[in-house]
């Protein structure tokens, strides 16, 4: 069942992206060579707690970390672990902070260091693609207008776009209805309405889109080992359009 938002909602909603996006602002300061996901982990925790909030990942279905990682051919779901960080890999760190019974998730991928070119323009034209996204996610819409805005995008530049993960409706539990796939056709699927909030996150890859799970249960890879990049907001409809929740 879809669950649409109030606006008081929505602005308890806006305060738990904020927390989230204060996090990612921590964590580009931090990333480079040396650094360890687990030392990232510890203090995303610590800031969403001293900020009243509880980690939305740590327990959920039993995931034991407060972010997940996914270095280089990683596509989602992989734990923090101690390896230092080398230059030229690239990370994505997606986390989530539960505040006053609300969620806000957002995921985003840095470079550590200096990246090869052709994964700095991945990266580039992965975020584009979220952007396109985004300015679909308005009243009268469907989720497969999402969808299209985000696969055709991906066609033009030849990437691979990830199936098997999509985003998802978010409030008081961290996955709601809808899925909202980065793949559809326009006008078809659920219609958006005001006061639904969601979560985009298009994963793009230099190879294949297809994925498979490693025997922890959690982490997914590209088959054939290529780099795969993601960002992710958490989005609202509203009269005004799409707001992005996940932002200082």
């Amino acid at each position: 069942m879809t669950i649409l938002k109030s606006d008081q909602e929505i602005g308890i909603m806006r305060e738990a992206g904020r927390i989230v996006a204060e996090c990612h602002a921590l964590i580009a300061d931090m990333i480079k060579p040396g650094i360890t996901t687990v030392a990232i982990d510890q203090m995303v925790e610590k800031h969403i707690r001293a900020r009243g909030a509880v980690p939305s990942f740590k327990g959920h279905h039993g995931f034991t970390a407060s972010i997940c990682v996914a270095k280089n051919d990683v596509i989602c779901h992989g734990f923090p672990d101690d390896v230092p960080l080398q230059d030229g890999d690239v990370v994505t760190l997606d986390l989530g902070a539960f505040y006053n019974g609300y969620h806000g998730d957002s995921g985003w991928t840095y470079a550590v260091g200096t990246v090869s070119a052709d994964i700095a323009q991945l990266m580039k034209d992965c975020h584009q693609s979220m952007l396109l996204g985004i300015e679909q996610a308005v009243a009268g819409n469907r989720v497969g207008d999402i969808g299209y805005a985000i696969d055709s995008y991906a066609e033009r530049h030849g990437y691979g776009n990830v199936r098997q993960f999509t985003g998802h409706g978010i409030g008081k539990d961290l996955w709601e209805e809808p899925a909202v796939p980065h793949y559809g056709r326009q006008g078809m699927g659920p219609q958006l309405k005001n006061g639904l909030v969601l979560a985009i996150e298009p994963m793009f890859t230099l190879g294949d889109w297809r994925a498979y799970v490693e025997s922890d249960g959690w982490t997914a890879r590209t088959v054939d080992r290529s780099i795969c990049v993601q960002y992710e907001h958490t989005v609202a409809i509203t009269d005004n359009g799409p707001e992005i929740l996940t932002k200082l």
